[in-house]
């Protein structure tokens, strides 16, 4: 016969009553089901408390975000094009929304938007951030005065570029766009100006490309690169500009400067755009959702500089942005416009014509404009750019073969100097002291005997040897402060010897 059970005693009783039950919340997690998948979108029921924006994930491992929130279903956005998610998978909540470990240890790394490692390497041990994060508060912020120096003589004197500013990118297809943002990426120094650079629905090879150039020009160990390829769902692609911000921000938080690329925007409307469509959400303009001009507006907001008392830094972006047939009337370009602090417009003609980088001058613009500059840059380049569309307009009418006067035939050769000096090959940064001694020389008339087919050549070679006799010039102009007095005879009588040019 088996034991008898036994008998309860009092004391038994009483202590079982004192015990606290069991917390079996931990060990309850809430789950549903997928009522219905496709074209990068899951419908699923079960999941009443989920939040927006929260990451789920499925049974095949796969992860998405909870987007759309219904009474009776939640519309998620996968996050995973290679993982299947299946009719019946069943799904559950991870309890926070998307993430990415940012930290110091990302240079030199290529990581997907939610820093899961592309490029073999571990992935980072940084503190994880959110990816959707408020813009700074306007108490926050501070004037963009200090510069961004981008070793392209263009920007630099014509249109000056300061730290927390945001300028856009924009032209047509395969005209130099990316070409320029590694430039500028490249003429970076290390521990100065921290770079992140995110490509959004570009090919692999493009990934690729990116990776081998700043590998080449010693800039991928001062580089982040955050990638959602083509290849890659459109919610991965619609993530990758918030994680570049997320990581560019957690520079700025230490109170670094950074500089981020987002390549580009036109990919992440066009994948917004995708999801509302597949959301059942209404299409505006150019069948784009209505709020796209929020969406980008909240991104961008998110570079600026920081004021002292919020710890300093700052965050400069340059968006990225494809027009057709140089027609920036567009929607997503319009946009865009009217949220960044002036534009870099690149000319296909100029492109064809060997000119670059092939940035119109005219229709370009800096809205930070000279507060950005040194003085002695300032100096240098006050007269450039009406010299330059004055030179453009002038060398219109002597194509057509109409006779100019001697005055007129004088400034067309000293355009066609002055727009050789800007001809920059790529990855050829130039130095601040460089860029304004040349555009001193041009200005003064010093290089006016030189053709347009030497005059690049001799006047950086010659550049390069007066450097070591001028010390003090080149670290005052550096420093942005005015050498001393008598600097430009020295510098005369230095160039007309190292080029050979009679005075």
């Amino acid at each position: 016969m088996p034991d008898p059970l036994p008998v309860a005693t009092d004391d038994l009783i009483r202590r079982l009553a004192a015990m606290a039950p069991p917390d079996l919340s931990s060990a309850v997690r809430r789950r549903g089901a997928v009522l219905a998948v496709a074209d990068g979108v899951a419908h699923v029921v079960g999941l009443d408390r989920v939040g927006s924006e929260e990451l789920v994930v499925f049974d095949s491992g796969a992860r998405g975000m909870a987007y759309e929130l219904d009474t009776d279903e939640t519309a998620v956005v996968l996050l995973d094009a290679v993982v299947p998610v299946r009719t019946g998978d069943g799904v559950g909540t991870v309890g926070r929304g998307p993430s990415v470990s940012a930290g110091p240890d990302l240079l030199g790394r290529v990581i997907d938007p939610l820093g899961r490692p592309l490029d073999g390497g571990p992935r980072g041990t940084g503190d994880p951030r959110p990816l959707f994060r408020e813009a700074p508060s306007l108490s926050e912020r501070a004037p963009v005065t200090r510069p961004l120096h981008t070793g392209v003589m263009t920007i630099d004197a014509a249109i000056p570029i300061g730290r927390g500013q945001r300028q856009l990118i924009l032209g047509d297809r395969n005209v130099g766009k990316t070409s320029l943002a590694l430039d500028i990426i490249a003429a970076q120094r290390a521990g100065d100006v921290f770079c992140v650079y995110v490509l959004i629905g570009q090919p692999m090879s493009r990934l690729l490309g990116v990776v081998e150039s700043l590998r080449d020009a010693a800039a991928l160990a001062n580089t982040v690169i955050v990638a959602a390829d083509a290849a890659e769902a459109p919610g991965l692609q619609y993530l990758a500009p918030y994680a570049g911000a997320t990581i560019a921000e957690s520079f700025a938080a230490r109170g670094a400067d950074a500089l981020i690329v987002y390549d580009d925007l036109t990919k992440h409307a066009d994948a917004y755009r995708e999801l509302a469509l597949l959301l059942g959400r209404a299409p505006g303009r150019e069948a784009f959702p209505g709020d796209i001009f929020h969406i980008h507006a909240e991104l961008l907001e998110r570079a600026t500089a920081r004021s002292a008392a919020s710890g300093g830094g700052s965050i400069t972006a340059f968006p990225v942005i494809e027009t057709t047939d140089g027609d920036i009337s567009a929607y997503i370009p319009t946009n865009l416009i009217s949220i960044t602090d002036g534009q870099l417009y690149f000319d296909t003609v100029r492109f064809e014509r060997n000119q670059r980088p092939a940035i119109d001058i005219g229709r370009s613009v800096s809205r930070v404009g000279g507060a950005a500059q040194s003085a002695p840059m300032r100096t240098a380049a006050r007269n450039l750019r009406i010299a330059m569309s004055r030179f453009e307009t002038l060398e219109a009418l002597t194509r057509v073969g109409l006779d100019v006067d001697p005055v007129t035939r004088a400034a067309v050769e000293r355009g066609l100097l002055v727009r050789e000096l800007l001809r920059q090959p790529r990855f050829t940064p130039r130095g601040g002291a460089q860029q304004i001694l040349a555009l001193t020389a041009a200005d003064a008339g010093w290089l006016d005997t030189l053709t347009p087919a030497t005059v690049a050549e001799a006047t950086w070679s010659a550049l390069t040897s007066v450097v070591p006799e001028l010390p003090e010039v080149i670290e005052a102009l550096e420093a942005g402060e005015d050498p001393p007095a008598g600097w430009t005879e020295r510098f005369h009588d230095l160039l007309l010897r190292h080029t050979g040019v009679t005075p």
